[in-house]
C-alpha cells in the first residue's frame, strides 16, 4: 500500500509527535511458531444467545455473518465499508481511538463488532517513518529470501511470529500476503514478493497467511492482480490474455487463497486490460468471487479507488485509507447511491456480509483486538528471523571450495556496504523499524517514494558477527569508497569479503540492475588483488555481475532482516550449510529479460517533480508479451542462458538423485531417491518440472520438497504434480484442461539442470476455473 501521496507534507508534523503507549519488551504471551489460544482477558464477554446469536463460535462462519448482518442498520453497514487513514483523518466522524498506522475501521459496540486496526506488512509490523515513536518490531528477511528457502514450514512459522507481534501491538489486520509474480528483474517491489513461479509463490504465501491468521487476525493477500512494476502504478494499464493470466499470476493467487484462506484480498492500483483493478468486474466478480467462490472481502489499496457505483458493482467491498483517495467514495456517495437505488441494497449487504465473514472465519470476532500492548519475546522472535535468513541465503558460486572459511583464518577484510554497522533493507510500506534500531537512515530528496520512505539499515553488523566467529583473527573494515584502497587492504588477507548493496523500494523502479556507484570497480579491484574474494549481495533482487568470472565465491543474501549479519557470518564460516535456491532468475544481461527498460520510466523522470504526484503521469500500457511464460519459462522459450537459473543454489555437501519412477493415468506422480553424498548434513530442494512431450511449451515447476539429510543418508521422495501446472487454461470451456498424451518430467537441481528424466501418459482431465 501507499503510506502517503501529496498530503504527506501537511501530515509529517503529526507523524513526528505521535507515539504508541509504551515500548513492548519482555516475555511474549504466545509461541511465535505455534501460537497458543488468545489469553482469556482478550475474549469478548459472552452475550445473551437470544440477543446475539452470532456470538456462538460453534456455528459456521457464514451463518454467523448472515445472522449478524440481519441485525445491522444501514448506518452500521456503511460503517464497515470504509476505513480511515489515521495520520490524515481529520473528520470528526473518524474513530477517536486510532493508532497511528495504516488504517482503522470504527467498532460497532452495540453488536460486539470490534474495530479493525490495520498494519503493514509481510515482513513484520511496520512503522515506516516512525509514526509510533519508539515502537520497534521483529524484521523478517525479504519475501524473496523467504521464497528462496523453498520451505513451507518456515513460511508458516514466520507468519505466525509477525502475526503474534501484530496482535500484541493491538492490530488485528495485517496487510501482508504479497504475491505478485516477478516479471522483470528490475521491479522495485520484487524484494517484497515471492519470486517468479506461481507454484512456489502460491505455496509460500499460503503458508505465511495461514501462520498470520493462526493468531485470530486477518491477513490480506495482495495486490490483485498483475502489480508487476512500480513506475506509473496509478496510471499504467497491464495488458495480457485471459489464459496467460490464469496460468501465471492468477494461479499464484488461487493456490495461496486455497491454502491460506485469507480473510481479505487487496486489489491493486493499476488497470488490467482497460479497467482499474479495484473496479475490475472480471478480476473481482468473475474470477475471485464466482470462479473461486471466495467469501471474504475485497479491500482497496490505499489510494486505488476511482468511483462509487462502478467500484461497488464490480466487486470492491471496502474503501481503505480513504483520505489517500481523491474522494471518500464509500461514505456519503455510497449512502446516496443505495438510497436512490443506483446501487442495490443487496450489494451493500453483500459487501458487509463479506467483511463479517472474513472476521468470523479467521477467529477475529471471538478474540477481539487487545486494548493495551502486550509483552513480546523479541529474543525468541529474532531467532525465527535469523532462521529464515539462513535458510534463504543462496550460495551462487564457490570455486575451489574457498568457503566455508576456516576459523583458523588470521586476517579477514570486510569491504563496503556499511557492513560495519548493519544490513540494508528494502523501502516502502513493508519497512519495519527493527529491534535494535536503525544505525543509518537516509531521507529521499525527490521522487514518488520521497514522502514515506527512508533508505534504512537494520542494526545487525556483519563485521561484529564475523569477529565473534573468528575471535583470534584480525578483521578489518574498509568503507569501499576507493577501489585502490580496498584492493590494498585486501591484498594480504586470508579472505576478502565485499559487501555489495542495491537498494530498491515501493513506488519506484530502479533504472538499471547494475550495482550502484563504483561497486563493480571495487569488486574487480579486490578480486585482482586477492584470489580469495567473496562477494555478498545485500540486494533487492538480481544484479548484473561483470566481475563474476574473476570472483570465486558469491552469496545472495537478499535483504536478510534484523539478524542478517549473524546469518551471513554463520554461512561464511560453515556454522550453517547454505541451502537457499533462487526464486528468481539472474539474467546474464538485461536484454535477456522481457523488457530491458522500465516502461514509463522516461515519463516519470521527465516530469517536473520526478513523479512526486504519481497520478499526474500520462497513462501508458504495458504489454506482457511473455504471457504465462514468466521468469525461467521466458528464458527457456527464448533460448537464453542466464547467469543463474531459477531454483539454483549450491551447498557445502553434494546430493545425488536415483531410481526415478514415473506414474501417469489420472495424475502425474514421481518417486525417486535423494542421497547426501558429502560429509556434512545439509538441505536439498529437488524440483519436479513437467512439459508436454510435443514441446509446445517450456518446462514448468510442478512440485518440490525441501529435505534435510545427514551424510550418507538416502530418502525416498514422492511428488504429485499440481494438475493446474500440467494443464492449459481453456477459455472456451472455461476451465483447466490436461490434454491426453505423453508428458516429459525432469527431477532437477534447478530449471536449467535436469538430473533424472522420464515420461508418462496422462488421461484427459478437466478442472473448474
Amino acid at each position: 500500500m501507499l503510506i502517503s501521496l501529496r498530503h504527506v507534507a501537511r501530515s509529517m508534523a503529526l507523524l513526528a509527535t505521535t507515539a504508541l503507549a509504551g515500548t513492548m519488551t519482555g516475555a511474549h504471551a504466545q509461541d511465535p511458531v505455534t501460537p497458543a489460544a488468545p489469553p482469556k482477558h482478550e475474549a469478548r464477554p459472552s452475550a445473551d444467545p437470544a440477543a446475539r446469536p452470532w456470538a456462538d463460535p460453534r456455528l459456521p462462519a457464514a451463518a454467523r455473518a448472515e445472522t449478524l448482518l440481519s441485525a445491522m442498520t444501514l448506518e452500521e453497514k456503511l460503517g464497515l465499508v470504509y476505513t480511515w487513514f489515521p495520520p490524515l483523518a481529520k473528520d470528526p466522524a473518524a474513530p477517536a481511538d486510532m493508532i497511528p498506522s495504516a488504517g482503522q475501521q470504527a467498532a460497532i459496540p452495540r453488536l460486539g463488532i470490534p474495530a479493525l486496526r490495520e498494519t503493514d506488512a509481510s515482513l513484520g509490523v511496520a512503522n515506516q517513518v516512525e509514526q509510533r515513536k519508539g515502537d520497534t518490531a521483529t524484521a523478517l528477511p525479504s519475501g524473496l529470501a523467504l521464497a528462496a528457502s523453498f520451505d513451507p514450514e518456515l513460511a508458516y512459522a514466520s507468519g505466525a511470529m509477525i502475526g503474534g507481534e501484530a496482535r500484541a501491538k493491538r492490530f488485528n489486520v495485517m496487510l501482508a500476503g504479497g504475491i505478485n509474480l516477478t516479471r522483470d528483474p528490475w521491479g522495485g517491489r520484487n524484494f517484497e514478493y515471492l519470486g517468479e513461479d506461481p507454484l512456489l509463490a502460491g505455496v509460500i504465501a499460503g503458508e505465511s497467511i495461514r501462520g498470520i491468521q493462526s493468531n485470530h487476525i486477518v491477513s490480506t493477500i495482495k495486490h490483485f492482480a498483475l502489480n508487476a512494476q512500480e513506475t506509473g502504478r496509478f496510471v499504467m494499464d497491464a495488458r495480457i490474455g485471459e489464459a496467460a493470466l490464469r496460468e501465471s499470476d492468477l494461479l499464484a493467487f488461487q493456490l495461496a487463497i486455497e491454502r491460506g484462506k485469507p480473510g481479505s484480498v487487496m486489489c491493486a492500483y493499476m488497470s488490467v486490460n482497460g479497467d482499474f483493478a479495484c473496479e475490475n468486474d472480471f478480476l473481482l466478480n468473475t474470477v475471485l468471487k464466482q470462479d473461486w467462490a471466495y467469501t471474504g472481502w475485497v479491500m482497496s489499496d490505499w489510494g486505488a479507488v476511482h468511483s462509487t457505483v462502478k467500484a461497488a458493482r464490480n466487486g470492491l467491498d471496502q474503501q481503505s485509507g480513504g483520505e489517500l483517495d481523491t474522494h471518500p467514495f464509500f461514505r456519503a456517495d455510497l449512502r446516496q447511491a443505495v438510497e436512490s437505488g443506483a446501487l442495490p441494497m443487496a450489494r451493500l449487504d453483500d459487501m458487509a456480509r463479506r467483511i463479517l465473514n472474513g472476521m468470523f472465519s479467521t477467529g477475529l470476532m471471538d478474540a477481539p483486538v487487545v486494548e493495551a500492548p502486550q509483552p513480546i519475546d523479541h529474543a525468541r522472535n529474532a531467532e525465527v528471523a535469523q532462521r529464515a535468513a539462513e535458510a534463504g541465503i543462496v550460495l551462487l558460486k564457490n570455486d575451489k571450495d574457498i568457503l566455508p572459511l576456516a576459523r583458523t583464518a588470521r586476517r579477514i577484510v570486510l569491504i563496503g556496504g556499511h557492513a560495519d554497522v548493519g544490513v540494508l533493507s528494502g523501502g516502502g510500506s513493508s519497512q519495519v523499524r527493527s529491534v535494535g534500531g536503525a544505525p543509518i537512515e537516509i531521507p529521499l530528496k525527490n521522487g514518488p517514494a520521497a514522502s514515506f520512505v527512508r533508505v534504512t539499515w537494520h542494526a545487525s553488523s556483519p563485521l561484529a558477527a564475523i569477529r565473534a566467529l573468528a575471535p583470534k583473527a584480525r578483521v578489518d573494515f574498509v568503507d569501499g569508497s576507493d577501489p585502490e584502497a580496498a584492493a590494498a587492504a585486501a591484498r594480504n588477507a586470508d579472505l576478502a569479503i565485499v559487501w555489495a548493496t542495491q537498494w530498491t523500494t515501493e513506488a519506484e523502479d530502479p533504472e538499471t540492475i547494475d550495482l550502484a556507484g563504483n561497486q563493480n570497480a571495487v569488486i574487480a579491484a579486490v578480486a585482482a588483488a586477492n584470489p580469495r574474494t567473496a562477494v555478498v549481495l545485500n540486494t533487492g533482487g538480481p544484479v548484473l555481475m561483470p566481475w563474476l568470472d574473476k570472483v570465486p565465491a558469491v552469496l545472495a543474501a537478499w535483504y536478510p532482516g534484523q539478524r542478517g549479519g549473524e546469518a551471513v557470518a554463520r554461512v561464511l564460516f560453515g556454522e550453517v550449510n547454505p541451502s537457499g535456491r533462487l526464486p528468481i532468475t539472474f539474467p546474464a544481461a538485461i536484454d535477456q529479460a522481457p523488457r530491458a527498460a522500465v516502461p514509463g520510466f522516461d515519463q516519470v523522470k521527465a516530469s517536473p517533480d520526478r513523479g512526486q504526484d504519481a497520478r499526474a503521469i500520462k497513462p501508458f500500457a504495458v504489454e506482457y508479451r511473455e504471457g504465462s511464460d514468466v521468469g525461467y519459462r521466458w528464458y527457456a522459450r527464448q533460448g537464453h542462458r542466464p547467469a543463474f537459473p531459477f531454483g539454483y543454489g549450491l551447498s557445502y555437501t553434494r546430493f545425488g538423485y536415483a531410481n526415478l519412477k514415473v506414474e501417469g493415468g489420472g495424475a502425474l506422480k514421481v518417486s525417486f531417491d535423494v542421497t547426501n553424498r558429502g560429509r556434512r548434513e545439509g538441505a536439498d530442494v529437488p524440483q519436479l518440472y513437467v512439459t508436454p512431450a510435443t514441446g509446445s511449451r517450456p518446462l514448468r515447476l510442478a512440485g518440490f520438497e525441501r529435505v534435510v539429510l545427514k551424510p550418507g543418508e538416502t530418502r525416498r521422495i514422492t511428488l504429485v504434480a499440481e494438475p493446474r501446472i500440467v494443464a492449459d487454461y481453456d477459455v472456451a470451456q472455461p476451465g483447466w484442461r490436461v490434454a491426453a498424451g505423453t508428458y516429459r518430467v525432469a527431477i532437477a537441481r534447478d530449471a536449467g539442470q535436469p538430473v533424472l528424466t522420464g515420461a508418462a501418459d496422462l488421461q484427459e482431465r478437466r478442472l473448474a476455473p
